[in-house]
């Protein structure tokens, strides 16, 4: 079942007047939860996302518990890498760490294009899994060509990405390649995803606010743009997300989706101003952080949130992932909110 008929959130992510403004969470499945730290006793992060069952469960945790009007399967970017023959683990503490890097134009031809059927099936088995049971729509995703190969050049997460632009000014030929065999395999994943069932996809392009302008353009866009363009006759509402994205952010909208995920440091009316015409709808964007804070500061930069995104064409969403320490009760209570306010 996908949902859609009478969905808030694909209705607000297509433009239109919705009776309430819809609200999901990056990250609202796991790490706040207790039930999910208690799994986590007995498996790895990649162990939850290869078992279906396990994806599922998780997934499904946040639905009903805090009243969101999507579902995001709980997987990672990384997740189909080891298909394309990168050797990559998930370390406490640190993140993903890759143990044969991309370092030379060999090392980008040894790797393999993603067949989804054959490299990710507990990823598709997972998803027709929960749209079974779901009544929201279910929210697909996959990492996006340059924060995928930032891990893969970098070996593990960076804050200056350095070994990453080296490698991209340095072998022009050899980053084009690595982005088209990354956005070919990108686009035939989440392909995969909306045949098994799901409502919308997410584009995470979570380290594209390390470039400027210039760089993003050249380097960067067109492998997005493959992406969206090619999902192009799917008929479900593409979301592009990044952080610290602000001077990038109407570069990142012109490669295509529907939505532009905005963080919090850019106000949505802002945004909105930046965005071109294919632009349907913005997703944001609450500081994460605010979510500890006392309610009646929760609540003021909430509302301005909102009235900012002008009850249409919005979806409200934190401006990144849900923080580990927040109470999931104060998310519950914020959904709450958000579906009550009216402009």
């Amino acid at each position: 079942m996908s949902h859609t008929s009478a969905s808030p959130f694909i209705g607000a992510c297509r433009g239109e007047v919705t009776e309430y403004t819809p609200v999901w969470f990056m990250r609202q499945a796991g790490r706040s939860f207790p039930e999910y730290r208690k799994l986590r006793e007995s498996h790895s992060i990649l162990e939850l996302c290869r078992t279906p069952e396990l994806a599922a469960e998780v997934t499904l945790q946040p639905v009903a518990r805090l009243g969101v009007d999507a579902a995001i399967l709980f997987s990672d970017i990384v997740v189909p890498l080891p298909a394309m023959g990168v050797d990559v683990d998930i370390q406490g503490g640190v993140g993903p760490v890759i143990s044969n890097p991309i370092r030379t134009a060999s090392d980008v031809e040894r790797l393999i294009p993603l067949e989804p059927a054959d490299g990710v099936p507990y990823v598709i088995e997972s998803v027709k899994i929960l749209v079974k049971e779901l009544e929201v729509p279910l929210i697909g995703f996959a990492g996006a060509p340059f924060t995928l190969a930032s891990y893969m050049v970098e070996g593990r997460p960076s804050k200056d990405h350095a070994l990453t632009k080296s490698f991209m000014h340095s072998e022009p030929a050899a980053w084009r390649r690595l982005m088209d065999i990354l956005a070919g395999s990108i686009l035939a994943y989440l392909r995969a995803q909306i045949a098994a069932g799901v409502s919308a996809i997410q584009l995470f392009d979570s380290w594209a606010g390390a470039l400027d302008a210039d760089d993003y353009n050249t380097h960067v866009a067109p492998s997005v743009a493959t992406i969206f363009e090619g999902l192009g006759d799917e008929g479900v509402p593409r979301i592009l997300f990044g952080v610290t994205t602000g001077e990038i952010l109407s570069d990142m909208a012109a490669t295509g989706p529907d939505v532009m995920g905005v963080d919090w440091r850019v106000p949505l009316d802002a945004a909105r101003a930046r965005m071109p015409l294919n632009i349907s709808a913005l997703q944001g964007n609450l500081d994460p952080a605010l979510a500890l804070a006392p309610w009646d500061v929760l609540e003021a930069k909430t509302r301005d949130i909102l009235d900012r995104g002008g009850g249409r064409g919005h979806v409200f969403n934190l401006g990144h992932g849900v923080l580990p320490s927040t109470d999931p009760a104060v998310l519950a209570r914020l959904v709450d909110y958000v579906h009550a306010w009216r402009r």
